[in-house]
């Protein structure tokens, strides 16, 4: 699949185009971008990759595919202008500003036998993975608390679009580091029935919101609790999973953003792979954490068989809008 790469920032220089190079079936055959800086270096790293500076030039190529990771705002939009010239789409969270333009989305593909797959990629983090296996065999028992976190030290703020107060660009913490949270409970214990938040902007001077905590009930009887913070001077586990049996808890961050920001690959011997002292416990003894694998999101799209589906990214924002809802009230949204 011939693919065209709109937005060259850091997911589209660190997340997207290294796993769309080395996918068999794919082809990192355009980047787009107007900076002359990323330009010169995505010409250095892919010497043989098309550079083209708007997003209306894709049109007239030989594209299969076409990869969104440009700022939030733009999201919806490029996609359904991607869906509406007939091409395949991967598009970076936040899918969309609202269910309404999700629903919208998927409506178009629908309609035209198109891919539409959201890129929620830290579904194959190895904590994450783990979490996952231990579930599957039944390791903890009935799990009871679900408990994540993505939490940061950032108390300066920056000049930037996610820090922006301005509701169309996106940038509450919310719909940045919540998307993944939400995404990653959803997918393993389902659609909640309520959802309880409290949303709060807590560094002096910041716009947009930067403290969040949400609260899902899942009809199963499990509780997700989760965290994220761009003011936690100290950061709790990034897991702790309660079960009848068992605990499972885990510190610190899935390894690949760092060693994608450092210029690694998925090629590059032990990826993915945590050192021992960076395991999580298993009712307090070291418990090896799954090799991390964001590659294998885009062996799904390759194969025309994504593993996520705009319905997942659909329920992920109908969460967010209940979120929003219940820190305004003060009371728990039910979906």
């Amino acid at each position: 699949m011939r693919t065209a790469l709109v937005g060259y920032g850091l997911g589209g220089a660190a997340f997207h185009a290294p796993f769309i190079a080395a996918t068999e079936g794919l082809e990192l055959s355009a980047v787009v971008t107007a900076n002359p800086k990323r330009q010169a270096e995505v010409a250095s790293r892919y010497p043989d990759t098309r550079l083209l500076s708007t997003l209306d030039e894709v049109w007239t190529g030989d594209f299969d595919l076409v990869v969104i990771t440009t700022p939030n705002r733009f999201h919806a939009t490029h996609a359904r202008q991607v869906l509406e010239h007939g091409l395949n789409v991967v598009v970076d969270k936040p899918f969309a500003g609202s269910p309404a333009e999700a629903r919208a989305l998927a409506s178009i593909a629908s309609s035209r036998g198109l891919m539409l797959v959201p890129f929620h990629n830290r579904r194959w983090d190895g904590d994450f993975l783990t979490v996952r296996k231990l579930l599957d065999s039944d390791t903890l028992g009935k799990v009871h608390r679900f408990e994540s976190r993505f939490e940061r030290y950032r108390p300066e703020i920056k000049d930037s679009w996610k820090e922006s107060g301005d509701p169309k660009d996106l940038g509450s913490i919310l719909y940045d580091l919540g998307t993944h949270l939400v995404d990653q409970s959803v997918a393993l214990f389902g659609r909640p029935r309520t959802v309880h938040a409290e949303i709060a902007t807590v560094r002096p001077g910041a716009k947009a919101d930067d403290d969040v905590f949400l609260a899902l009930t899942h009809d199963n009887g499990v509780r997700s609790h989760l965290w994220m913070s761009a003011l936690a001077a100290d950061q709790g586990p990034r897991f702790r999973v309660l079960g009848h049996d068992a605990a499972y808890v885990k510190y610190g961050m899935d390894p690949q953003e760092e060693r994608l920001k450092a210029g690694e690959t998925p090629a590059t011997p032990g990826w993915g792979e945590e050192p021992e002292e960076a395991w999580g416990t298993l009712n307090g003894e070291p418990h090896k954490t799954e090799p991390g694998a964001y590659q294998n999101f885009y062996k799904a799209v390759a194969a025309g068989k994504p593993e996520v589906t705009p319905q997942d990214a659909l329920t992920g924002l109908e969460i967010i809008e209940a979120a929003k809802q219940s820190a305004t009230t003060g009371d728990a949204v039910s979906l």
